[in-house]
């Protein structure tokens, strides 16, 4: 072998030990974010008896819309909005069951049919608060889905007043979450979803940033 094959041999051995350590620190960086991500789901409600202007249930479950409903039946909120309702689905017929005065049901419940995603949700949840004229909510949606919501939100309100209202479905194990196979899928997935949309914001503001100078 000659020296002019002998360095570009060591070259390529070189590129290819960086890109593994590169690689090493990447998911070494993943995955100490998934912990910490993990240790920020919510494990309790605060702020459970302030007031606010709206309560918005995100769909996806009976146990989020039911928490809503018991909370405007506490007089925590004027109105509830329930985003993301698809035509046909039970959503309706659940609220008549749970409330026995159907005018509550005419005055102080609104379902919005415009989103089928987190950030729709938060699109269609600004247009309505800003038509209402609304400073503050208080969001309810499942403990492993609040911190990707409430960034959501954030950055669709950055000026109203977001309190978060978790609820916590029993099969869902926050706790030592990586001893259960279907709870670690889902709060990984949840992770790698929040990643993507907090990229997606850093770069919007980056290229917005860009922009106006």
């Amino acid at each position: 072998m000659n020296a002019y094959g002998g360095r570009r041999r060591t070259r390529s051995g070189l590129r290819r030990r960086v890109a593994a350590a590169l690689a090493g620190v990447l998911v070494a960086a993943w995955a100490a974010g998934l912990f910490l991500f993990a240790e920020g789901i919510p494990r309790d409600v605060q702020q459970s008896r302030n007031k606010t202007d709206a309560i918005v249930v995100l769909t996806g479950g009976s146990l989020r819309l039911e928490q809503g409903l018991e909370l405007l039946s506490a007089h925590l909120g004027t109105k509830l909005f329930v985003s993301g309702v698809h035509r046909g689905v039970e959503v309706q017929q659940l609220i008549d069951r749970s409330l026995r005065s159907p005018e509550i049901i005419d005055c102080c419940i609104v379902l919005g049919y415009a989103a089928d995603h987190t950030a729709g949700n938060a699109l269609e949840t600004a247009a309505w608060m800003a038509k209402q004229g609304y400073g503050s909510l208080r969001l309810v949606t499942a403990s492993y889905h609040m911190p990707r919501s409430l960034l959501e939100f954030r950055n669709a309100m950055p000026d109203v007043q977001i309190i978060a209202h978790p609820v916590f479905p029993e099969n869902v194990k926050v706790d030592e979450w990586w001893r259960w196979p279907g709870t670690a899928i889902l709060i990984v997935s949840e992770y790698n979803k929040y990643l993507v949309a907090e990229a997606g914001h850093r770069l919007r503001r980056m290229l917005s940033a860009g922009t106006a100078r």
